[in-house]
């Protein structure tokens, strides 16, 4: 079962998981289409400018996260 429900959602869990603006993370998945999900929602993110992917690996049973995240002023 995917426990990130949407992009916003895996946003915040990056951020939790971070140390400064680097994060690491594995995100259990339950199916293919799971992991497949994660790479579509982290492409959306990369695009909103939110985040710099270095590393994203789909193991069987998990998605392996690996980055940094991006600070804007507002």
């Amino acid at each position: 079962m995917l426990k990130v429900l949407n992009k916003v959602g895996l946003l915040r869990n990056l951020h939790n998981a971070s140390r400064g603006n680097l994060f690491s993370l594995e995100i259990p998945k339950a199916t293919k289409d799971d992991g497949n999900k994660i790479e579509e929602w982290i492409g959306e993110l990369q695009v909103d400018g939110k985040i710099k992917l270095r590393e994203c690996i789909q193991r069987e049973y998990s998605v392996y996260l690996n980055g940094i995240l991006k600070y804007a002023s507002e």
